[in-house]
C-alpha cells in the first residue's frame, strides 16, 4: 500500500483524476475523432476520456502496475486501446513511434512522479503530434518550481517557454488542486513549421 500523500496508482476514481478530466473536456476533447495517446496511466479518468472519444487509442504506461491497470480498465470498459510499458524513466521517440504516431491528441500526465526532463519530453511529444494535433499536459507545481537554473521562473512562465521551445503554442493554463496535490494543467497546439520564427 502506498504511504499517505504518495502518488495514486489505484484503479479507482479520485477527485484529482476527475479534475484533470474536466480540464480536458473544457477544450472539447470530443472533437478529436482520430488517434489519441495517453502518456502515463495513473488516472483512469483520463484513459476513459481519451479512449472514449478517439477511434484509435494508445497508452504508454510508466510502470508495470500502471500498464496492468490500464489494460484491465480497457477490457472492462470495452475500449480498443493498445497499452505499452515504458522501457525507461524518460520518454523516448522509440516509444511514441511504437505507439503508432502521429496522434491527433496527446495527454501527458506527469503528476504521478514522472522523472525530470520536461524539455526533452515535450520535444518528443511534439514530434508525435499530427500537424493539427493538440496536447494536454499535467505537471506538478513542485516539479516546475525546482530552481536548478540561475534565474528562477514562475511555473506558468516556464511552461509557456518550454512549449514555445518545443514547437507548441500554449492556449490555456490553469492551476488544479485536489487530493492534496497542486497541479498545473496546460493545453497547447502544434505550431506549424512555416510559422516558426528563426531568431
Amino acid at each position: 500500500r502506498a504511504p499517505a500523500g504518495a502518488p495514486q496508482t489505484a484503479a479507482s476514481d479520485t477527485r484529482l483524476g476527475r479534475a484533470l478530466r474536466a480540464f480536458m473536456e473544457a477544450d472539447e476533447l470530443h472533437g478529436v475523432a482520430g488517434s489519441a495517446l495517453l502518456i502515463g496511466a495513473e488516472h483512469p479518468e483520463l484513459l476513459s476520456a481519451v479512449a472514449g472519444t478517439a477511434r484509435q487509442c494508445a497508452v504508454i504506461a510508466q510502470s508495470r502496475r500502471a500498464a496492468q491497470t490500464a489494460r484491465a480498465l480497457a477490457e472492462r470498459e470495452g475500449f480498443s486501446c493498445r497499452v505499452l510499458h515504458a522501457t525507461g524513466e524518460a520518454l523516448s521517440e522509440r516509444e511514441t513511434e511504437s505507439a503508432g504516431q502521429p496522434f491527433d491528441a496527446i495527454v501527458f500526465d506527469r503528476v504521478a512522479g514522472a522523472a525530470p526532463g520536461l524539455p526533452g519530453a515535450l520535444k518528443v511529444t511534439r514530434q508525435a503530434l499530427a500537424p493539427n494535433g493538440r496536447l494536454w499536459l499535467f505537471e506538478r507545481y513542485e516539479s516546475l518550481e525546482a530552481a536548478r537554473e540561475r534565474v528562477v521562473e514562475h511555473p506558468i512562465a516556464r511552461i509557456r517557454r518550454l512549449f514555445r521551445e518545443a514547437g507548441l503554442q500554449c492556449e490555456r493554463l490553469s492551476p488544479i488542486e485536489a487530493d492534496g496535490q497542486h497541479v498545473l494543467g496546460a493545453a497547447a497546439i502544434a505550431i506549424k513549421k512555416s510559422d516558426v520564427r528563426v531568431a
